[in-house]
């Protein structure tokens, strides 16, 4: 039975997922123990309720395995959230600060002994016993501590110096204390936290993992919107050392995951979400935890040390939003016209452009070149362009006037088609952007973490929306019903009515959302269209085109500098670096809502070939070869470039004009290929655009040779073992000779 109410609570769940983001990938699933116990050490957690989500369905979809999620207490108790969690058999923690009550009187510290609290009009003997917490105001970063003995009504002794999130501590307080008493102030109000024994729910999972079952945790705490990972609580470290420890035939493994999103609290957002290596608890660590006092936590502090040096491969950490959004400025200058890596692919070079720019952003070439960018980055704020609309912008013509023209009617078309679900949909969106705002600020102004509240955006936006949307369909149901009674329509169709509204809006109302997507992605278009037809602009596309060209030159040089002393897969002669595209790759295809398939999804990207054959724009123009070297299936689309707010544009802006169609067969896409073939010496008859080609290929230009495939023989154990610096193709034929061989020995 509770198999049962797990998977239809997860096929609910991945329904809500698909509709809310338009793409989630999975990396690395190939990392996933398909037996034994499992901890799944998810960071970073920047979507409070949904992480866990991602992270469940992920697993499920790879491996069929159910992951139990510790969730917090007073998440539990909240009817909706409660409700789901129990279903997904979350399994609840109690943590103190949900449960802290405000104190009586002032605290301050001891001039002479940061770890003796002082107080004024406090009555310590009665709020305070030891074990419990004390923590001060957010002023101070929320600095808590463990009271170790309680001296008397106005003295206390803490087990070890203020502490915060952030790490600052007593020098925070002491300054925060100087500022009070400028001010005519003694000290700060503070709150009392109590002691939570979590033995029973230490206990509980132990018992999941000698049961061979997967554990689900967010070692960071609480959920945040930062760029950086949080200090990891020890809690993770307990649980796989304590479990060993109780039973030495339970052999724990950790696999670090990783969550990224490309705008986390919007509607239609897009996820990545990857597993690396799966980490062994090292057995003499379980033996310092068994010793117990100092070696028990020198054991678990390591641990934790391992525990985030996993994370580190599978994370992505600006030390600050700017940090981030310069590296993938960089990153997309550095993307060379007819590469089109996946979400993975691009997380991967985000990850590698930002650990490169932390070991040499002091070099002089460096710092001039993240000024450039900044200047460049500023200068498309102030056209109103995005980056991957530079190098279209072309010279107006009667082309470009006839392009404008189209696509505003196209857009009057989408609009017309999604306008009636909008409109029935008005009052649910804007009670959830409403509700979720509101949120947002009560969870910043109770947080020391946070820097906008967006980690509960997305959250509260579907929560609302599971909530409302029933009651709306409802309304319009009997609403419905009393226009047919009054116009006297038949029995049957009174009675019918109701049930068929509430059948026929969620397929309407989805249609209108595919249709509005549509749209938006022809509006986000018009723009560079509109300045190319504007007196005097033309200059300043010439400007800022000729000075993306420089910067993306110096941006690969300095990559062609600097990456072989970072990475030793970095390949200076094809100017890029190797991206591996998760060899082996996960189980089964991506799930994508709201891309284009191979033949032009009309309902998606409308009316595509109009464009092509009226005015020359096709999206086979924009598909050239993959990031891996490899030529883009054509039965798979691109994934398109979007990770900040300057870069959030739709498919339409991937068409380009041009003389003449430009296919996979020519241009860029061929001197890759010429490349990935320069080591072939066979003769074999040449294309018109100069590229070697098979006989096959001779006959027939659009045939491509498929890659050998891996054996469904090959062993799960011996694919994770192998060594990803090494190409794809050769570990494949490795493994298939291998398994062909095997007979044999």
């Amino acid at each position: 039975m509770a198999t049962v109410a797990y998977e239809t609570a997860l096929m609910f769940w991945r329904i809500i997922t698909q509709i809310f983001f338009r793409e989630i990938r999975p990396r690395g699933g190939f990392n996933i123990p398909r037996d034994g116990p499992v901890i799944f050490a998810g960071a970073p957690h920047s979507n409070q309720f949904l992480d866990p989500l991602l992270l469940s369905l992920e697993v499920y979809r790879e491996s069929r395995r159910r992951v139990h999620f510790l969730t917090a207490a007073k998440s539990m108790k909240r009817k909706a959230v409660g409700f789901f969690a129990r279903q997904m058999d979350s399994i609840p923690v109690a943590r103190a600060v949900d449960e802290a009550k405000p104190g009586t009187g002032l605290v301050y510290l001891s001039p002479d002994d940061p770890c003796l609290v002082l107080g004024e009009g406090t009555r310590f003997r009665s709020e305070f016993s030891p074990k419990m917490q004390i923590m001060l105001p957010k002023s101070v970063n929320s600095a808590a501590a463990e009271v170790l003995t309680v001296i008397s009504d106005t003295e206390l002794r803490l087990k070890k110096e203020l502490g915060s999130e952030t790490g600052k501590g007593t020098a925070r307080v002491r300054e925060k204390l100087a500022e009070a008493e400028t001010e005519g102030k003694k000290g700060f109000p503070f709150k009392i936290l109590p002691f939570i024994d979590q033995q029973e729910l230490y206990r509980g999972v132990y018992q999941r993992l000698k049961e061979g079952g997967c554990i689900g945790i967010f070692p960071e705490g609480g959920s945040h919107d930062r760029t950086d990972l949080l200090p990891l609580k020890a809690g993770v470290s307990i649980m796989a050392l304590g479990a060993m420890a109780n039973d030495p035939s339970v052999k724990v493994k950790i696999v670090p995951v990783g969550l990224y999103y490309f705008h986390a609290h919007r509607f239609r957002s897009r996820a990545v979400v990857e597993f690396g290596s799966a980490l062994d608890v090292p057995e003499e660590f379980v033996e310092m935890f068994k010793q117990g006092g100092s070696s028990k936590r020198e054991a678990v502090a390591k641990l934790l040390d391992l525990i985030y040096d996993g994370l580190k491969t599978v994370t992505i950490r600006a030390p600050d939003y700017d940090t981030l959004m310069l590296i993938q400025a960089a990153r997309r200058l550095y993307k060379t016209p007819g590469q089109h890596p996946t979400l993975g692919q691009v997380v991967e070079l985000n990850r590698r452009f930002l650990e490169g720019y932390t070991h040499f952003k002091d070099e002089p070439r460096v710092r001039k070149l993240k000024a450039d960018v900044l200047k460049y980055n500023r200068l498309l704020r102030d056209l109103g362009l995005r980056d991957h609309q530079v190098p279209r912008a072309k010279k107006a013509s009667w082309k470009t006037l006839s392009l404008l023209l189209y696509r505003l009617v196209l857009l009057l078309v989408w609009t017309v088609l999604a306008l009636p679900g909008t409109i029935l949909n008005g009052p649910v969106i804007i009670l959830a952007s409403v509700i979720s705002g509101q949120k947002a600020r009560e969870a910043l102004a109770a947080s020391v973490v946070k820097v906008a509240g967006r980690d509960v955006l997305a959250t509260w936006k579907i929560l609302i929306c599971l909530g409302a949307a029933p009651l709306l369909y409802t309304f319009y149901a009997i609403l419905a019903t009393v226009v047919a009674v009054r116009m006297q329509a038949p029995l049957g169709v009174r009675l019918c009515t109701p049930f068929l509204v509430i059948c026929a809006l969620p397929f309407m109302n989805y249609a209108a959302l595919k249709f509005g997507e549509a749209g938006m992605d022809v509006l986000k278009s018009l723009r560079p269209l509109i300045l190319a037809l504007g007196p005097g602009h033309q200059r300043d596309l010439d400007k800022v085109k000729e000075m993306r060209m420089r910067l993306s030159n110096e941006v690969v040089g300095v990559i062609n500098e600097f990456g072989p002393k970072l990475y030793d897969d970095f390949d200076q002669e094809k100017f890029r670096i190797l991206v591996p595209a998760s060899a082996p790759p996960s189980t089964g295809s991506p799930r994508s809502v709201g891309q284009v398939d191979a033949q032009g999804n009309l309902l998606i990207h409308p009316m595509t070939w109009l464009d092509e054959r009226l005015f020359g724009w096709s999206r086979t123009a924009a598909r050239g070869v993959s990031a891996s070297g490899g030529s883009t299936p054509v039965s798979r689309p691109q994934t398109p470039d979007i990770e900040s707010e300057e870069e959030d544009h739709g498919d339409y802006d991937d068409m380009r004009p041009g003389g003449k169609l430009r296919n996979r067969q020519g241009s860029y896409a061929d001197l890759q290929r010429l490349r990935m073939t320069s080591t072939n010496q066979t003769n074999t008859p040449v294309t018109s655009s100069g590229v070697q080609t098979s006989d096959n290929q001779s006959m027939h230009v659009r045939s491509r040779k498929r890659k050998e495939s891996l054996s469904d023989l090959v062993p799960v154990e011996r694919i994770a073992g192998v060594d990803r610096r090494e190409e794809f193709e050769k570990v494949t034929k490795g493994l298939n000779k291998e398994i062909s061989e095997k007979p044999s020995a």
